[in-house]
């Protein structure tokens, strides 16, 4: 009978030390890739001139165009977020087009607030076309240009400068690579307010249940859309706002290493691996609401060029929303 006992006692200690270290590899497996994606912020923006077609003229002559002339005092660089008191932040989310010998252009820019105090999200999107000064390269321009000048750096000034508020953390999203992310978590439900067909794929109105290619192409047409890059908007916080909705409900390690396997070559963000994991661990189960507001303007011709030009109240009344969520 005792050699039974011993005979079982070992089995289940092998079980026991195959069992922790297979959550050690995984751990590891996870804090790996969580390294591979993470890209530090460089707080001195260097210009990247691009010659670009239709570029338009420098800050000094945009008075009169819903461009404040000179940086606001918004330059700041954002102070560091204490995580493990719960503390309130900020992310922008760039989604990227990336092409072989060119970086492309940030056609995705969704602002958010995280305030586990609120237990809410607040979020919108900058419509690509706004007009503003390029913050580090001297010119005027519409706003996902500076993606193209000079990369993360000079995309997360703009948007500072912009909205009079400094952003904590960003995440820089390949948008293909996305799709494969929202494969990975089973697809997402949207509700579509009108029927259309878009490069081969028909999208009735309605519920629908969108796997990663379906849910990019739905977030890319425009032409058909009543409201033309607002409702494109849109349909982009609807899927961002699934995928959070998804991650939140994550709570399974193996998940979350496949997950990070999915997006380590098309995903760069400085959030650090002790960052996700408080995230993960503390502000998880806080966060039940996601609220969403749009940034009003008007669309007009300048030298030619459409832009979206959003007036200084407008901006005022955005930098006090985000202000307003984060107290």
């Amino acid at each position: 009978m005792r050699k039974w006992v011993v005979i079982l006692t070992s089995v289940f200690i092998v079980i026991l030390l195959g069992v922790a270290g297979y959550a050690a590899y995984i751990y590891q497996s996870v804090k790996t890739t969580a390294h591979q994606i993470y890209e530090k912020r460089d707080a001195t923006v260097q210009p990247k001139p691009v010659s670009m077609e239709g570029k338009s003229t420098p800050s000094t002559s945009a008075a009169g165009a819903g461009v404040t002339e000179q940086p606001s005092s918004a330059q700041a660089t954002a102070q560091p977020i204490n995580l493990e008191e719960k503390k309130p932040f900020t992310v922008l989310v760039l989604g990227v087009d990336e092409r072989e010998h060119d970086r492309g252009r940030s056609d995705v820019m969704i602002f958010m607030t995280v305030n586990p105090a609120k237990q809410s999200i607040l979020m919108f999107n900058i419509p690509r076309d706004t007009r503003t000064e390029i913050i580090g390269h001297g010119t005027v321009d519409k706003i996902n240009h500076a993606y193209a000048f000079g990369g993360v750096n000079m995309s997360v000034k703009t948007v500072e400068h912009f909205l009079d508020y400094p952003v904590n953390y960003y995440i820089k999203v390949n948008m293909e690579g996305f799709a494969h992310l929202i494969d990975s978590m089973g697809g997402v439900e949207v509700n579509n307010p009108f029927a259309f067909y878009y490069e081969g794929h028909q999208f009735e109105k309605g519920d629908l249940q969108l796997d990663g290619e379906e849910a990019l192409l739905y977030s890319r047409m425009r032409y058909d859309d009543p409201r033309g890059d607002m409702g494109r908007n849109t349909r982009q916080r609807q899927i961002l706002k699934q995928v959070i909705k998804n991650s939140l409900k994550i709570t399974n390690v193996v998940k979350i290493e496949s997950l990070l396997a999915e997006v380590g070559d098309s995903v760069k963000t400085d959030i650090t691996f002790d960052d996700m994991k408080t995230f993960l661990t503390d502000y998880r189960t806080d966060l039940k609401q996601i609220d969403q507001v749009e940034i009003s303007g008007q669309g007009e011709r300048i030298n030619g060029i459409w832009y979206y030009l959003v007036s200084d109240k407008e901006r005022s009344r955005i930098h006090n929303l985000i202000k307003e969520h984060l107290q």
